[in-house]
Parts: structure tokens; sequence; C-alpha cells
């Protein structure tokens, strides 16, 4: 990045300024990995540690790369298994190397797949993503709103900023498309740390793991 800003400050003109624009936007973006990375550690770490059958509760992702893979990446960090979901694509999508060999998937249709995703999940994080992510993220919300899911679905926007700029839930309850209670169906997270400990109290309720302790296992 700091050859393209002294280039820019001899002179380069408007298309390293977007050059510059672009990497600064990746490093932005880039922190999401290890952000993802480190959550996934945590929750792979406490859920072992209140339950030793493998199968209590594990990490799912697209099985993909980026965010995808930390969270695969951050569960095998961590001495646990998680379960990649890859979807076939014209563009061909390997599954990323942290995924437990047994539970690595492959779908040909995305609405299979987000069945799969849906059904068992007792949460799903969403981090900034595009139209894939969003699809995933409204198929949550509109299973619970119209009480489809069977079961109740922890939602954390991961990176408030960004969601907040990318959908204006402000608007959507003003135009009364959607209710306040509905509202209350995502909650906004900045860090690792919030995001597990949302889940974690949540989760431990819920799952009737008893009086949760602040901090045990990170």
């Amino acid at each position: 990045m700091r050859e393209v800003e002294l280039r820019i400050k001899e002179g380069s003109g408007a298309t390293l300024q977007a050059d510059l624009k672009r990497a600064r936007m990746g490093v932005h973006m880039a922190r999401y990995y290890e952000e993802a990375r480190e959550l996934s550690r945590l929750i792979t770490v406490w859920a072992m540690k209140v339950n030793k059958s493998p199968r209590f509760l594990m990490v799912c992702s697209g099985g993909g790369p980026g965010i995808m893979e930390a969270a695969n990446r951050g569960a095998s960090e961590a001495g646990g298994r998680s379960i990649g979901l890859n979807i076939k694509l014209p563009t061909e999508q390997k599954p990323n190397p942290y995924i437990s060999s047994e539970l690595s998937m492959l779908f040909r249709y995305f609405f299979m797949r987000k069945l799969w995703f849906a059904q068992p999940a007792q949460a799903l994080i969403v981090f900034p993503g595009g139209f894939g992510t969003m699809d995933e993220m409204f198929e949550f919300l509109t299973l619970i709103q119209t009480h489809k899911m069977g079961h109740r679905v922890n939602i954390l926007l991961y990176g408030s900023k960004f969601w907040k700029r990318v959908i204006n839930f402000g608007w959507l309850l003003e135009a009364e498309t959607i209710s306040r209670e509905e509202l209350k169906l995502i909650r906004f997270v900045d860090s690792p740390q919030q995001a597990f400990e949302i889940l974690k109290d949540d989760l431990g309720r819920r799952l009737g793991l008893g009086p949760i302790i602040k901090h045990p296992f990170v």
C-alpha cells in the first residue's frame, strides 16, 4: 500500500486513487478473516468443554475460501471438528482444507444446501458478504418470522457499520414492512468476544447447561 500511496503523491492520477481505495478496503475486509477464525476457536473450545460429545455443537460453514475457511480453520485449531457445506458452481469452488474430512459435503442446489444450513442450526453468524450471504441471512429470517424453523436461532450480524449501511433496517421498520418485534430477531456485534458471550449465554440457557460463568473457557 505504501508503494501505491507514493505513486499517487507523484501525480499518477485517478486510476491509482482507485487502486488505493481498493487496497484500503481490502485491508479493512481482511480483518474479518482473523476475527471469524478467533470466534470459531472460542465457540469450539467452549463446546468441547461443556460436552464431550463431538456431535453436541459444531461450527458449520459454506465450505469455501475466505470467511468460510476462517470458520473451519478456527475450529480445527481448537482441536474440534467442523462441517463444510460446499456448492457446485460454474466457477469451481474447492472445499477448504480445514473442514473435517468426513463432514465435507457437496450440494448441487442452493435450496437443499440452505435447508441443511437452517434446520439443525442453533445460531447464524453473518459476516460481511454479498448476494449469497444475504440470501442465506434472509432465508433464516423468513423461516423464523413465519414460524417455519421449528426452534429458536440466534442471528448475529458481525460488523455493525457494514450491515447498517448495506441494509436500512430502520427504513424497513418505518415503512412497516417489518415489525419492531421482528427487528429484534437480529443483533449486531463487532468483536469475537462480544459475539461469543451472547452465544454462550443464550445457548447455555437453551441447551440446559446450568448457570453461565463469564469467561470460563477463554
